[in-house]
């Protein structure tokens, strides 16, 4: 008899991949850039233009794309979104300057803007309430797996394909995926042919009724602290996505190999980081039933972390120290990707898309500003160590600003308050 696969592992297991998928598809262009940049003849600011091109629309789709998943559902809203980003990276593949490289980064991140929110919603059905801080995790270490290994795989494909080849092959990729997606997924958990009544036991209930209206002025009022704490990570987050090949290649004057791999083996520490902390997360939720204890212990400890770890790079420049410190920086500013992202689902439990969305325009506005603002330092100063300098002021303020976070107070604007200090578990 053959071995047969939990339903709920299998969507997990799906969603694991398109998190691997698209943070491939949107980091690619770091380790290309410097190929592209020779070719179309561009410079470091111009470079960075091209590294926020796909935060514009991933910004706008975060609270659209979060209230698109909420009210289409996630199959539907994965499956096109899938299509899109796929056909994005594969255009990238055939660009001719500047002006059409801006597009096709810009449709890519049209594309993925709704993938994180509308995974949220899926989660939120499909992943028991206690298991939520390691299903963020895992997902997330994904993506970060997928930040790992683009640039040994991105490095090969150009030597093998030119840069214009791997965009494409990379989008085909994509395009499978999204197919197999809408082929096994159901929005409802019950309305799947595999799923078990042991699993559908151990998933939260379903609110039943009309899907209630968001209540848009509450709900941001709530969320905003966390928006904050997480454009601080964001920053950090995408100057290392974005510039930390080149950092490797152009400071250090490595080949594309050589920088390829060690930003790779940066990459991987984050990682192990997401899963960490995830779990970390979900341990003290279990043990203590603090959930603001729970989330926000992880967050601090990661922003603390991150910060101490960046700081020797700013008087020690050999290149191992280098990476061995920006690699424990990333590990711990990855540590608050579980709990962060548990949050939304802590506090709005029935708006859980568009309070994620919400939370991850945050990280969306750094994707602009913090490519933008490196590019614009580099050029100007020709130092490659300032944008980490800055990150380190942004991983101090997210540690403060994570006590403004109140996971622990269920949101229930539409129903009532509940009474002063309650914790409810979120369904």
């Amino acid at each position: 008899m053959g071995v047969r696969f939990k339903a709920t592992h299998v969507v997990l297991a799906m969603l694991c991949a398109m998190y691997f998928i698209t943070y491939v598809d949107r980091v690619n262009i770091g380790t290309a850039a410097g190929e592209i940049q020779k070719e179309l003849g561009l410079s470091n600011t111009q470079l960075g233009l091209v590294f926020s091109a796909f935060a514009y629309p991933y910004l706008l789709f975060q609270v659209i794309g979060g209230w698109v998943g909420d009210h289409f559902g996630p199959r539907k809203t994965l499956f096109w979104c899938g299509m899109i980003w796929a056909a994005a990276t594969i255009m990238t593949g055939f660009v001719n300057g500047l002006a059409a490289l801006f597009v096709a980064r810009f449709a890519l991140g049209f594309g993925e803007g709704a993938t994180f929110p509308t995974a949220t919603r899926a989660m939120q059905y499909w992943t028991p309430t206690n298991r939520r801080g390691f299903a963020q995790g895992l997902t997330h270490s994904f993506a970060r797996l997928g930040n790992a290994v683009t640039p040994p795989v991105v490095a090969l494909l150009i030597l093998w394909l030119t840069w214009r080849g791997a965009f494409v092959v990379l989008g085909f990729v994509s395009l499978i995926w999204g197919v197999i997606w809408v082929w096994y997924f159901r929005n409802e958990p019950k309305e799947h042919a595999s799923i078990t009544e042991a699993e559908l036991a151990a998933l939260p209930p379903r609110p039943t009724g009309e899907r209630p209206r968001v209540p848009w002025g509450p709900l941001l009022g709530r969320m905003w602290p966390v928006t904050l704490t997480y454009f601080c990570y964001g920053w950090c987050l995408w100057l290392y996505l974005n510039w930390l090949p080149l950092f490797f290649k152009n400071n250090y004057s490595l080949d594309i190999k050589n920088s390829a791999l060690f930003a790779s083996g940066v990459f991987f520490a984050g990682v192990v980081g997401d899963s960490v902390g995830g779990v970390l997360s979900d341990k003290i939720l279990d043990r203590t039933g603090n959930v603001r204890l729970a989330r926000l212990s992880v967050t601090v400890a990661g922003f603390t972390g991150a910060l101490l770890s960046l700081f020797p790079i700013l008087f020690v420049h050999d290149i191992t120290i280098v990476a061995l410190c920006l690699s424990a920086g990333f590990f711990c500013a990855e540590l608050v990707i579980g709990p962060m992202w548990s949050i939304p689902m802590d506090i709005a439990p029935k708006y859980s898309g568009t309070a994620s969305g919400i939370m991850n325009t945050g990280s969306a506005f750094a994707a602009i500003v913090s490519p933008l603002v490196a590019g614009f330092v580099i050029d100007v100063t020709g130092n490659w160590y300032l944008p980490f300098l800055m990150s380190m002021g942004l991983l101090l303020l997210g540690g403060f600003s994570a006590f403004l976070m109140h996971p622990e107070r269920p949101f229930a604007e539409a129903e009532g308050r509940l009474p002063s200090g309650r914790v409810v578990a979120a369904e």
